[in-house]
């Protein structure tokens, strides 16, 4: 396969008809790293609206517990992805999602808002950073795909364009974001999770080429030093020649999902999709077994 055969399938398909076919091709073949990336980034971003980031500051769920909260959420929207809606592996990772949601008082508007960094974080990442930018089928899918998972999940007045999702984004962060103390704790613990995937004398590195790829209206919302112009240069510049080194590289020939991430690190001996997540109240049991074996493969009984 040569390097754009696969975006000329993508043009060959409906984005609207194949939104999933479209979006699963994007992310788990075409830019499987790139979406790991934006779609951390794109929850991180939402920490910065108060009622957001201290409703998950009240629960400790990404304090006390970052690295399962993160490892879940990646594993329950990831199922969708593969899966598909109308499977049992994607039903069930929607009901969990929709389970923990419905536990807390959180509004339409925030909901809403975190579906809206789903769609435009990763096209803004990958269109700085990938190795070729998304293309119009893609940026369509992907508004396709969530406006689907949203409805799926009770969400109301979704947009309907990507353009939509993206003004909505917007305005949403210039009225709501501001400092809260707990959305701080949050912050710095997901900071220090992502630290700790790697050895320890690189924390401070880390941390520093994290809040490197920060804007400044987030940065101002948790009250960060910003790193200086040349930092913020270098980091932003390496993360690109890595998209441009990936041109350069063979199409990857089978897909890449959440599950198989080595960041992924709650699950060495498998997880039932039914038991991913926090459970506030009750929680159903007898659902799909997902077993991941070296090489990365799953299946389920």
């Amino acid at each position: 396969m040569k390097r754009y055969e696969r975006l000329e399938e993508i043009r060959r398909l409906d984005p609207e008809k194949d939104a999933l076919t479209i979006y699963r091709l994007t992310a788990s073949y075409e830019f499987p790293w790139d979406f790991t990336r934006s779609l951390e980034l794109a929850l991180y971003r939402t920490y910065a609206v108060p009622s957001i980031g201290r409703l998950l500051a009240d629960t400790a769920e990404l304090t006390d517990r970052t690295q399962k909260r993160y490892d879940d959420t990646a594993l329950l929207l990831d199922a969708v992805v593969e899966h598909g809606f109308g499977t049992e592996e994607g039903r069930t990772a929607i009901r969990r999602i929709n389970q923990m949601h419905r536990s807390y008082d959180i509004s339409n508007d925030d909901m809403r808002y975190v579906l809206c960094t789903f769609v435009v974080m990763p096209k803004r990442w990958i269109d700085a950073y990938g190795w070729r930018r998304l293309s119009r089928h893609e940026k369509t899918a992907s508004a396709v795909y969530y406006r689907t998972l949203g409805r799926h999940m009770g969400i109301q007045d979704i947009p309907d364009s990507y353009e939509e999702f993206e003004k909505c984004l917007d305005d949403y962060e210039e009225v709501h974001f501001a400092w809260d103390e707990g959305a701080r704790r949050v912050s710095d613990a997901t900071l220090d999770l992502m630290a700790s995937w790697y050895p320890r004398p690189l924390a401070p590195l880390l941390r520093t080429s994290t809040l490197a790829l920060l804007d400044e209206p987030l940065l101002r919302a948790f009250r960060y030093e910003p790193p200086g112009a040349t930092t913020r240069a270098l980091v932003r510049r390496a993360v690109w020649l890595r998209g441009r080194a990936v041109r350069l590289m063979p199409p990857r020939e089978a897909p890449h999902y959440a599950r198989q991430n080595w960041e992924i690190k709650g699950y060495p001996k498998g997880y039932r999709i039914g038991e991913l997540g926090s459970f506030p109240v009750p929680g159903v049991r007898g659902c799909p077994v997902v077993h991941t074996d070296e090489a990365g493969g799953a299946s389920a009984e």
